[in-house]
């Protein structure tokens, strides 16, 4: 009995090992590489026009507030029970349209930017799956979980940063600050 287990155990090590030997495990930051395309800074044009406009329509709004306000100030000892209550009554509902805009606004944007990003991201998941099917990767991890968290893989050889390959593969420049920084501009050795 004791020996069933132990030749079961060895067999089981001895495959744990062989699939251990064909695991190739690669990474890349997939926020940097969006950060610096082409697309992405268009992108970033169009949201900021966009936002602009936006802006733009709220301080119109505003001031229409404001001057609204300091017309009530203005008049509100010579008004009546009844004018006055209507008064009040517009300015909160100017208020509320004020902060109704403000969240439509940032509401749209934030699909817009949603719907414009999508297709990049696309192009980018696309690069990455050519590079690790090219270069033999089983896996390949994002190095950061976004802005303000613990990055996902805290320590990694440089070699299998496939960063600059990604860049390659979607035919944009690698950035000048990742030049030197990244060796894995290359094919990682086999």
């Amino acid at each position: 009995m004791k020996i069933k287990l132990f030749v079961i155990a060895l067999t089981i090590l001895a495959s744990i090992s062989t699939n251990a030997q064909n695991l190739k495990i690669g990474y890349t930051n997939i926020e940097f590489i969006l950060q610096n395309l082409p697309d992405s800074k268009d992108i970033q044009a169009k949201l900021s026009t966009e936002k602009a406009q936006y802006d733009k329509l709220y301080q119109d709004k505003l001031a229409e507030a404001q001057k609204m306000f300091e017309d009530y100030q203005k008049n509100a000892p010579s008004m009546s029970a009844v004018i006055k209550a209507d008064k009040e009554k517009t300015l909160q509902n100017k208020q509320n349209e004020l902060q109704e805009l403000q969240q439509n606004a940032e509401a749209a944007l934030s699909r817009k930017q949603q719907e414009m990003i999508a297709p990049v991201m696309d192009k980018i998941q696309t690069a990455i799956d050519a590079v690790a099917k090219e270069n033999g990767y089983t896996y390949v991890l994002n190095s950061d979980a976004g802005y303000g968290t613990t990055p996902v893989i805290l320590v990694a050889p440089e070699t299998d940063n496939i960063t600059n390959l990604v860049f390659k593969k979607m035919g944009v420049p690698v950035p000048a600050e990742t030049k030197d920084a990244a060796p894995a501009a290359t094919a990682p050795k086999k």
